[in-house]
């Protein structure tokens, strides 16, 4: 190279590091050095400064030519006839970089909102403006060996050397804690490790506790006369350790290391936390709290993080999980409505970020996180189904025709399920809205909203026998279909009954069971689910669907009174479903009332037996829209059915 840098010495390729006292290895004597604009006193380091690696210096990161005062590689050009034409490169750069840090902190200090916005903005697209103003100067030999060796390979060189590079320690450190934050925010933690280990001075495995390294970490004070600067090493170092502890606190929620978790998120509370992380640090220690049966402290923090800012949505959600628990259903119905309240208000855009603050070092929430709150229909979903699920019709009918006209209406792009648990798919919705207005006495609403639904899935109908063979084949179509549309004509059905239309009830019911016995899944051979569905429909809802098609229809026949058809259906409901009780009771009333006595006394026995053996919890889950269905058709009193049926068998006779 024959023209010299800015604030850069010539130095030939076999010059070695001599460490002499007054004079920089890469900057020749501190004394005097060459610039742009003459000899002029070294005052400061080049923030960018490499040291050397394996006997050859690292060139200092400034412009490989000086450009005349004219040049317009500035983002400013040095008008003629100033009264500084001699002027460095460095200088002017530094003159630019100090006028922005004020001007950001300005901004900073700001309490207007508007002014804010504006003088934050102007300092961004000015450091933007210098920043493409340098350039870094590289020689041949040198591009090769560090493109080789990688990040971590040179970091090992740079800090290897640092020892004889003193002054560049400060901006070394500062430069440090940059590529920390970068490596944390995209999960490089073994090289963040590293990195951490070198500045430390220890490379051994014991020392492999990110949080612990951080603490260790000492960044030197910079130097009263160093360039201005936003955000020096030791403000960097209180946000990585503060993003550090919230990460490792929450991996470890997830994964259920709840003693750890409490104790990284402690930390994370107690760091340089902003409000908005602060409300998500507090949540989830509520969380973990709740986790760990400790609900009364998880409550006080869930509370202190609706005090702490506008970010109310994680801690509704969290509350309602706790107040379900605690079996509070008004509380955690309250909150459940207060959450969708608080999904709807949008937060007004603030101003452009001048810092490296913790949330931008945070991972973006994945859906399945206990901290990921969703959508407004998801959380409008989660009220609706928890209404309907703890017999508020009324309420619950209104939340599913707001949610349906929030997702038809295109104010939401596509419905999903809410984050927790697992929601139904869209279909379901309508099934489970139908439900909710039919328990509500609104069976007029219920059957517009089963026409809808069979308006967007009467095309499949009729490619119904071949439906599982194609789906096993991977084609296209859903196998829920069939079970979508036969509970719609269930629904329909029971919407007709109050509304006292019989004939068209029987009609519902018995299309919902033409359509139920040419559906026969084979649960283990179907493959993955698609979008939006949890699977495919297990044998037992497929059953239950039956059971309740064949009940319901025989109660039409009791009420019409055709006894000898309503004890076909009820026969074949307890075949075709042997776990459904309810089909067993409505059987031996209707024997009973047709005086078929032995085969009454059987089935009372039978039932008889089984009603002293322990219940146990079913392993398997319904629909809740057919949960709720099926407690239409419940028998009413089944002990009291037993008692009287007992009472008229003869009694036994004494040999």
């Amino acid at each position: 190279m024959e023209e010299a840098g800015v604030g850069a010495a010539k130095l030939s390729r076999r010059e070695s590091i001599s460490p002499v006292k007054g004079e920089s290895p890469l900057l020749g004597p501190r004394e005097e050095q060459r610039s742009c604009g003459g000899v002029r006193k070294r005052r400061d380091p080049s923030p960018l400064g490499w040291g050397p690696r394996r006997g050859r210096a690292y060139p200092s990161a400034t412009p490989s030519r000086c450009p005349g005062p004219a040049s317009a590689t500035m983002s400013h050009q040095t008008p003629l006839g100033s009264s500084v034409p001699h002027a460095s490169c460095l200088d002017l750069w530094r003159g630019k970089n100090d006028q922005l840090v004020r001007q950001a902190k300005v901004a900073q200090d700001s309490r207007l909102s508007l002014r804010r916005q504006q003088l934050a903005q102007d300092a961004l697209e000015g450091f933007r403006g210098l920043l493409h103003s340098l350039r870094v100067l590289e020689t041949q030999e040198q591009l090769g060996p560090r493109l080789e060796c990688g990040l971590r390979g040179l970091w090992d060189s740079v800090l290897h050397y640092s020892s004889l590079l003193l002054e560049l320690l400060p901006a070394l450190h500062h430069l440090a804690g940059l590529q920390a934050a970068l490596w944390l925010s995209t999960d490089c933690l073994g090289d963040l490790t590293f990195l951490l280990q070198t500045l430390n001075g220890n490379q051994s495995e014991a020392s492999e506790n990110l949080l612990r390294l951080l603490k260790t970490w000492s960044p030197p004070a910079e130097e009263s006369d160093a360039p201005l600067t936003l955000q020096d090493a030791r403000g960097l170092k209180d946000v990585l350790l503060t993003a550090s502890a919230y990460r490792q606190g929450l991996r470890e929620l997830i994964t259920g290391s709840l003693p750890r978790a409490l104790s990284s998120l402690q930390e994370a509370a107690s760091g340089l936390c902003p409000r908005p992380v602060l409300v998500q640090v507090y949540t989830a220690l509520g969380t973990c709290l709740r986790k760990m049966g400790n609900p009364q402290r998880a409550l006080l923090y869930l509370v202190a993080a609706l005090k702490g800012g506008s970010t109310w949505g994680p801690p509704l959600l969290e509350a309602s999980r706790l107040y379900r628990q605690l079996g509070n259903t008004a509380a955690e119905l309250e909150s459940l409505e207060l959450l969708v309240e608080a999904l709807n208000v949008t937060h007004s855009s603030e101003a452009p970020q001048l810092l490296i603050e913790v949330e931008l070092l945070l991972p973006r929430l994945h859906p399945a996180s206990p901290l990921h709150c969703g959508t407004q229909s998801q959380a409008k979903y989660l009220l609706a189904s928890r209404c309907l699920h703890v017999g508020r019709a009324e309420d619950a009918a209104e939340h599913y025709l707001d949610l349906l006209a929030l997702v038809l209406d295109g104010l939401e792009p596509k419905f999903s399920p809410p984050p927790s648990p697992a929601g139904p798919c869209m279909p379901e919705v309508f099934l489970e809205a139908a439900a909710a207005l039919i328990q509500a006495g609104r069976a007029q609403d219920a059957l517009t909203v089963c026409e809808e639904l069979l308006s967007r899935t009467s095309s499949l109908l009729p490619k119904m026998p071949q439906l599982w063979e194609d789906a096993r084949k991977g084609t296209k179509e859903s196998p829920h279909c069939p079970s979508w549309v036969s509970a719609t004509y269930l629904l329909q059905g029971q919407a007709w009954v109050q509304l006292g239309a019989q004939k068209e009830a029987i009609s519902e019911f018995s299309r919902c069971l033409e359509l139920l016995f040419r559906a026969t899944p084979k649960d283990k051979e179907q493959g993955p689910a698609s979008n939006g569905e949890k699977g495919c429909v297990s044998d037992m809802t497929l059953q239950q669907l039956r059971a309740a098609a064949l009940i319901s229809r025989g109660l039409q026949w009791v009420a019409s009174g055709q006894d000898t058809k309503a004890l076909q259906d009820f026969l074949l409901s307890v075949q075709m479903c042997p776990g459904n009780q309810d089909a067993s009771f409505h059987l031996l009333q209707t024997l009973r009332r047709m005086d078929r006595r032995d085969e009454a006394t059987a089935l009372w026995w039978r039932l008889e037996a089984q009603t002293k053996l322990p219940q146990e919890n079913a392993a398997w889950s319904l629909p809740l829209y057919l949960e709720t269905y099926l407690g239409w058709i419940r028998f009413p009193d089944r002990e009291t059915l037993l008692e009287e049926f007992q009472t008229s068998l003869p009694e036994p006779c004494d040999l």
